[in-house]
């Protein structure tokens, strides 16, 4: 009780803080009473679809409400709908003769599966593999027809989980697979853990993530005690088999004449969830019609969890997003609310926008560009705040993206910078992992402002005692002051296209990689060391340094040049990943897109 009535207490002087100081002018008090409230435990970590970030919504909304912000079409709010979770529904089934499978103890529906029912005979192709390289020749299809069957496949590969690179790691993947199974027109997938793989042979978690859509066929991983029955046919087990294959490293697969008959049941549990929108309209009267955006996400991780981004997956804590980003939430807000105490000298209009679900996969900004209330050959500019809370006072580092979108912009930009105090480092790409992306894909020139990924990144220790207020407040002066000239100088802003507008490797297939040259020789080193960083490949762009030594990698430990591979395996293109890595005697966590 006394907690609770000490954390109440602290939110309400929080929020008087933010409201008793109100004034125009950007304040450390009022940067702290909203990130303060904003970043508190009542708000359980502003978690798209949950009370929480309703809460801060309507937060937000009050403070917009305060100076008369322009409503949108009569409100506040651009509504649109999330999924939030995959469950296992009631309808799941697996019957194999005359046993009957129990969902999430013999088999368990994977979240990329299709739901459908499926009665068929069944094939066993081995590690369901099937290419052709140079080197390295595998075709587990080839003496088999799968078409209309299920085939039942071994997880991992031939390899065993041993130590060292796999040479099959491309292929081993449960969505290629799938693929693969697709392609030889089957009509399911059975997975299955051999001992070496998994002596456990625990089932997967059923987990909702983002990332993760359909494959286009039903796929079910069961116990090996079932998967025994099936391959019975000739005195084989599952273990035997997968030590043939490991063995032989040659297909192995044959036709089980028997019908397995099989449904699966996902069900999304989907929620509404809301970008907040105003707009301070300009005065000049051609130029109101272009406007000049502030944008931040104001979501984040809630308790955290698998799939949910946390760098501390096994740990059900709120993760607050003190940085990450009530920050830049907050700094928008004293941004809007000193242009609204000054809107008599706007000749652009300012459209204020707090998006949902960027956490998510930028989903409240990727939905505002695709269902904009303006016509967007009318935006002059995007400013993003993402992370602007944790300036270092004795570097004063400070990254702005997005610096080559205009003709022009560096030097209007290095005219503010250089009255700031800070150092600043320009990127003149658009694209990047928060939500000015969703802008710059729509040919929008963009500025992305951001203080640095730190220990707390994505974790429950982002807290707002962390957050360095007076850096802050000198970063919101900072955009005000160039949001200001933007906004009411004469010549429209020219566009121009600054680096892909989407992840780089978008149309890699089979692997990622960092772009580094590792240093494969050492072995006194504890991590990897970086030899060598390639220009314009995934670790240049996110800071990454020659002599730089990785240790960790979304916050799993690498040791060697075995795990860094392992590790690397584990992602995908387009992926988002933190990369941990020892600069010196320094540790610096790097948010690498890959």
């Amino acid at each position: 009780m006394v907690r609770y009535t000490f954390t109440l207490l602290v939110i309400l002087s929080c929020v008087l803080l933010a409201q008793v100081n109100d004034t125009p002018e950007i304040t450390v008090d009022e940067l702290k009473g909203h990130i303060g409230y904003l970043a508190s435990d009542e708000l359980e970590g502003r978690k798209p679809g949950t009370p929480g970030i309703e809460k801060a919504a309507v937060y937000i909304v009050e403070q917009l409400e305060a100076i008369d912000a322009q409503k949108v079409d009569g409100s506040y709010f651009q509504t649109l709908e999330i999924v939030t979770d995959l469950k296992a529904g009631d309808n799941n089934k697996l019957v194999f003769g005359d046993v009957a499978g129990k969902v999430n103890e013999d088999f368990v529906p994977l979240n990329i599966s299709e739901n459908v029912e499926v009665e068929a005979d069944i094939v066993f192709v081995g590690y369901g593999f099937q290419f052709d390289e140079d080197t390295l020749k595998w075709n587990d299809y080839a003496d088999v027809n799968a078409e209309g069957k299920w085939v039942l496949i071994l997880r991992g590969s031939p390899s065993g989980g041993g130590h060292g690179p796999d040479p099959y790691a491309n292929y081993a993947s449960l969505r290629k697979k799938i693929l693969t199974a697709r392609d030889n027109k089957a009509a399911g997938v059975l997975f299955v853990s051999g001992k070496q793989f998994d002596e456990a042979d625990e089932l997967i978690e059923l987990s909702f993530s983002r990332r993760e859509t359909s494959a286009g066929l039903p796929a079910i991983q069961i116990k090996r005690s079932l998967a025994d029955k099936i391959v019975t046919t000739g005195n084989k087990t599952i273990d035997t088999l997968e030590a043939e294959l490991n063995e032989s490293k040659s297909p192995v697969s044959f036709t089980i004449n028997a019908k397995l008959n099989a449904q699966t049941d996902l069900v999304k549990t989907t929620a509404e969830t809301k970008n907040v929108v105003a707009i301070l309209e300009g005065n000049d009267p051609m130029l109101k019609n272009e406007y000049v955006i502030l944008g931040a996400h104001y979501d984040h991780l809630g308790y955290g969890g698998v799939g949910s981004g946390s760098r501390s997956p096994d740990e059900h804590a709120i993760h607050n997003g003190a940085d990450d980003n009530a920050s830049g939430t907050s700094a928008i807000i004293e941004v809007f609310e000193k242009f609204a105490g000054n809107k008599d000298k706007l000749k652009r209009s300012i459209l204020f926008l707090a998006f949902t679900a960027e956490e998510m996969g930028l989903i409240g900004s990727k939905y505002f560009v695709d269902n904009p209330f303006i016509d967007l050959e009318n935006l002059h500019f995007m400013f993003n705040l993402d992370m602007v809370g944790r300036l270092n006072d004795s570097t004063k580092n400070l990254t702005i993206g997005g610096t080559g979108t205009a003709v022009g912009l560096e030097a209007i930009l290095q005219k503010h910078v250089d009255e700031s105090g800070l150092n600043v480092k320009f990127n003149s790409e658009g694209y990047g992992p928060s939500d000015h992306a969703s802008f710059y894909a729509k040919d929008v020139p963009v500025a992305f402002f951001f203080t640095g990924v730190h220990e707390d990144y994505h974790k429950p220790s982002d807290d707002a005692h962390l957050i360095n207020y007076e850096g802050e407040k000198i970063v919101a002066d900072l955009v005000y002051d160039i949001a200001f000239d933007l906004a009411n100088m004469s010549d429209a802003l020219v566009y121009q296209e600054a680096g892909p507008k989407e992840p780089k490797n978008t149309y890699r297939r089979f692997k990622v990689t960092l772009g580094i040259m590792p240093d494969v020789a050492s072995s006194d080193t504890e991590g990897l060391r970086a030899d060598a960083i390639i220009e314009g490949r995934p670790a240049h762009n996110a800071g990454m340094k020659k002599g730089d030594i990785i240790i960790a990698m979304e916050g799993k430990s690498v040791n060697d040049i075995y795990d860094y591979m392992n590790r690397l395996a584990d992602f995908k293109p387009g992926q988002r990943i933190s990369v941990d890595v020892m600069r010196g005697s320094e540790k610096v966590i790097l948010i690498v897109d890959l």
